[in-house]
């Protein structure tokens, strides 16, 4: 008797789905496909006849699993995937790509390894990595639409784990299928979010695998079962074709030799009748066979023989003659590769695994990881065997484990801080307390940097209690690391104490470790919404550190010191400081900022508040690209808001929009709350002015629900505006609740806990229109009213004297006096011109057009109405350009829209946008698509979206044909 090796059987509707989403896949549009099940259910199955199928369509199909066994091995499941294929491709295929894509490459793919010191430095966040393996995907559907496979995805790597996660949130624009089959019950949450996110959105099909029925079964085996046997293997099979297989084959194969096993229905996972038939398959092996077997699954999910030989301990020539028998027997399987092998099931490899001795374990790693030394592997594949049979005390070992954090630790995090506990692991008891804190340090920021924050935190707390207590840097450094560290947690009041009490412990009060410790109180009060605290431990910080020579600490406090007045609305104190900081900060080369980039921070800050709109950028743009070449991605978040207020400000809607969804990819991946929450409320602001109501919506809740429970503190005030900005628009009868948790978050119906200065106007502005909705008219009035205060107190700053005359506006209009209504939106209309705030100056003037209409004015209406609708149909501002012209057609006047910012003829470089044209310059002075993606801090997505319309506006076909007609135009500067 025997188990038949027929085709498929069953499954009739799943396969219907695969041909379906195969089908779909030429029209260039990317799909997913999750196939979810138990053990054994047959979801590897269903796999290879999708790649049947995919490969007879002349698709292209790309094949990768990941592997219990290997699951501290960053980016393994891609690399298992895709470095073979990619390692085959013409050179040519590779150079489609931009330089910096490949360098990343370079950073996971072994074939590509050669490229890595080629294009950008090293120190890249995560987010990058994603991309350029998107962009990879991209380039692959060339000649045809891939199709690529993933198989046990719940025991992929946590590298690999984000980057499917970052997949599914921003899939490859091109025609790619990625198939994945998972235990749906092992998967991270992370990744089953976003499967479930797909499926939700119609972007994914999902697969649930049952059992197969008993006329399937029976199928499966063949007839040369008596029908009492099939039945009694289909009930212990519970109609799982795998285990039905297994339980098939160890009947139809009688054991000739007696070996004793142990019992492997605890650990398998599978019932007790399959993990004994199992035993007993690998019993029928001969010793040498069994023993090479046993190597093999230490050498890899795939293997080499002469891994396993060296596992094993034997000859490589031994292993070879053993494989022929494990071949011949069907425990292992011949791949696509020559030299590769593979288990027949993953269930078999752990089986054997589990089975070897724990000391022959030991030594059986040992030898892999000589071997790879030899060969000069990286220390990322070395280290997978060297923790699994290090000596305490091997100095060696340990330096093996820390190169391989380092390695991993700007691109898997988590497999570095695994690593790096490792080492700790392994060091000597008594080595010395630097050597221990250094790898501390090191595990503590990969621990943060993948957002687990309370273990980073206990790894910075048992540096400070080892380090020596003569080391005053080293202490002030931790010192300042926990305490920021306590601010992501939300502990803001821990941090402030802690902070306190070592300013107050140190010896020397001018000393270059108190300059520090000033700083980081001073940006305690910002967390805290203490305004006066950081004017107040900034002064401080500027007067002790001018005397110690120190550019970039200087420069730092000056610039912390005109960030705090601008808070605490001193205008006037706060220019005087942006000055003096604006030069200091400037002298700094990039080398000396990186030492203390918060100074450029602290800057465009003070300038955001200043109404310095376009300096505010400037210095946002050079934190990201400094603290991008340097791997110090705390500081992106906030430069990223930074130009996020500029973009919506100056109305480059789809600019910051663009901005604003990498720099939330990539705080997914750092896992800091306080940053997501902030960037997703200024995504929401965003995409409620160019008219993604939904998306304004889902992003506002998403910012508050991630402040709940934590301290009280900019962010989580901010996050309620958001959400009543979106509520407003929407009509959502949740405004009320939302505009008292406003209230109570900023400190009252005053707002007094909201910075000084343009914001505090703004939010004041909202608080009025939120009130009017709701027919509060006497808090809309005491709001407008606190606006007005604001101005009055401030004076000088063009954005809070605009919304201030617009909330007054508001309040005449609602009261039933249109013409002082319109006057005052006029008003606010010239303030927001002069501000350079192009929406909020449109959105004044349709305010004055509704005015005026009320007032029956209708020609004058008409005019405001019809400037405003150009304005806001220019910026993108799409829903409130429609509630304009919706004003205009009940006016009787008709509704014309421009092509562009250009002009009205859509074509020639006078019609190209803002962007656009300066795209089109970079072009002219041969910028790569990645250079211009990387000067105008945009993704080389958007870059090509804004080529595909320069060249319908220019009607060419080639960057040679963009230059020659911006070169020949009358414009050009030349």
């Amino acid at each position: 008797m025997g188990v038949a090796t027929a085709p498929l059987v069953g499954r009739t509707e799943e396969l219907r789905l695969l041909d379906g989403a195969l089908v779909d896949l030429p029209r260039g549009e990317p799909r997913w496909v999750e196939l979810a099940g138990e053990p054994g259910i047959g979801k590897s199955r269903l796999l290879g006849e999708l790649a049947t199928r995919a490969s007879h369509r002349g698709l292209l199909v790309l094949s990768g699993f990941a592997s219990e066994l290997e699951r501290d091995l960053p980016f393994w499941l891609f690399v298992n995937a895709l470095d073979d294929y990619v390692r085959s491709l013409d050179p040519q295929v590779l150079e489609l790509l931009d330089v910096d894509v490949r360098a990343e490459l370079a950073g996971i793919l072994p074939s590509l390894s050669g490229l890595a010191h080629q294009g950008a430095a090293p120190a890249h966040e995560r987010f990058r990595t994603h991309r350029a393996v998107r962009e990879l995907l991209e380039r692959l559907t060339g000649r045809a639409p891939l199709v690529l496979i993933l198989d046990d995805v719940h025991w992929a790597d946590p590298a690999s784990d984000e980057l499917l996660g970052s997949l599914l949130r921003r899939p490859p624009d091109a025609g790619v299928l990625i198939a994945v089959a998972a235990r749906p019950e092992h998967l991270s949450a992370r990744l089953r979010a976003g499967l479930d996110r797909a499926f939700r959105s119609g972007s994914s099909d999902r697969i649930t695998l049952g059992p197969i029925s008993r006329s399937e079964a029976d199928e499966m085996l063949g007839a040369s079962w008596d029908p009492a046997t099939a039945a009694s293997i289909f009930d212990e099979s519970g109609g799982n074709p795998f285990y039905l297989e297994q339980l098939a084959r160890s009947l139809a194969h009688e054991t000739t030799r007696v070996r004793t096993m142990p019992r492997l229905a605890t650990d398998l996972g599978v019932p007790a009748p399959v993990a004994s038939a199992i035993a007993d398959e690998l019993a029928g092996l001969t010793d040498g066979a069994h023993l090479v077997l046993q190597g093999a699954a230490v050498a890899g999910a795939t293997f080499e023989p002469q891994l396993a030989a060296a596992a094993a301990g034997v000859l490589e020539s031994v292993a070879l003659m053993a494989v022929d028998e494990l071949t011949a027997a069907g425990v292992v399987r011949r791949t696509d590769l020559p030299r590769r092998f593979r288990f027949r099931h993953p269930l078999v490899r752990r089986a054997v695994y589990d089975s070897a001795p724990a000391g022959w374990l030991l030594g059986a790693h040992e030898r892999i990881a000589t071997l790879l030394a030899d060969q000069g592997a990286a220390a990322t594949e070395r280290a997978h065997h060297v923790e699994r049979s290090a000596r305490q005390g091997d100095a060696s070992a340990v330096a093996v484990l820390r190169q391989a954090g380092d390695d991993a630790a700007h691109r898997a995090p988590e497999s570095a801080a695994r690593w790096y506990a490792s080492a700790l692991r392994v060091l000597r008891a008594d080595a010395p307390a630097a050597a221990r804190v250094e790898l501390l340090m090191a595990r503590a920021g990969a621990l943060a940097t993948c957002g687990h924050f309370s273990e980073s935190h206990a790894a910075l707390l048992e540096s400070y209690e080892i380090a020596p207590a003569d080391a005053l840097a080293l202490r002030t450094r931790l010192t300042t690391a926990c305490a920021a560290t306590e601010h992501l947690l939300g502990r803001h009041d821990a941090a402030n104490q802690r902070l306190t009490n070592a300013l107050a412990d140190l010896d020397d009060p001018s000393s270059p470790e108190a300059v520090a410790l000033l700083l980081e109180l001073a940006v305690d009060g910002i967390y805290t919404m203490r305004f006066p605290q950081i004017a107040g431990r900034a002064a401080q910080a500027l007067e002790t550190a001018k005397p110690l020579g120190d550019a970039p600490l200087i420069a730092t406090a000056a610039a912390a010191l005109a960030w705090g007045t601008a808070l605490c609305g001193l205008v006037p104190d706060a220019e005087k400081y942006r000055d003096e900081a604006t030069v200091l900060v400037d002298a700094l080369s990039d080398h000396e900022l990186a030492a203390r980039l918060d100074s450029a921070v602290h800057l465009a800050g003070a300038e955001l508040y200043l109404d310095r709109f376009a300096a505010a950028g400037v210095h946002a743009k050079r934190v990201i690209a400094v603290a991008r070449s340097t791997g110090q991605p705390a500081f992106v978040p906030f430069a990223f808001m930074v130009l996020a207020w500029v973009r919506m400000l100056r109305g480059e809607l789809e600019d910051g929009a663009e901005e604003l969804d990498a720099a939330i990819e990539e705080s997914r991946l750092l896992g800091n709350g306080q940053s997501l929450a902030g960037l997703s409320l200024n995504r929401s602001l965003i995409a409620l002015l160019a008219g993604d109501l939904e998306l304004a919506l889902s992003a506002a809740r998403e910012a508050v629900d991630l402040t709940r429970g934590t301290d009280a503190g900019l962010i989580p005030a901010a996050a309620p505006l958001a959400l009543c900005s979106a509520l407003l628009e929407s009509g959502d009868p949740g405004l009320g609740d939302a505009v008292d948790l406003m209230i109570e978050r900023c400190g009252g119906p005053d707002l007094p806990l909201m910075p000084g200065g343009s914001f505090r106007a703004k939010w004041l502005e909202l608080l009025t229109r939120c009130s009017l909705a709701l027919g509060r008219r006497e808090e809309a009035e005491r709001a407008a009213a606190c606006a007005q205060d604001t101005v009055v107190r401030m004076g000088g700053l063009r954005m809070a004297a605009a919304l201030t005359e617009r909330a007054a506006a508001e309040i005449a209009l609602e009261g039933g006096d249109p013409r002082l209504a319109a006057r005052r939106a006029l008003v606010s209309a010239a303030a927001a011109d002069e501000a350079g705030i192009p929406i909020e100056a449109a959105l004044a003037r349709s305010l004055a057009g509704r005015a005026l209409a009320r007032a029956g004015e209708r020609d004058p209406a008409v005019a405001e109405l019809q400037r405003a609708a150009t304005a806001l149909h220019l910026q993108g501002a799409r829903r409130y350009r429609d509630a304009a012209e919706l004003e205009l057609r009940r006016l009787g006047s008709r509704v014309h829209r421009r092509s562009g910012p250009g002009d009205a003829s859509g074509h020639g470089p006078a019609s190209l946008t803002e962007r656009e044209r300066q795209v089109a310059d970079l072009v002219v002075a041969r910028y790569t698509n990645s250079e211009i993606a990387a000067a105008l801090f945009v993704s080389p997505k958007t870059v090509e979206t804004h080529l595909r319309h320069i060249f319908t506006k220019l009607d060419v076909t080639s960057r040679v044909g963009v230059a020659r007609a911006v070169e020949s135009s009358p414009h050009h500067a030349g």
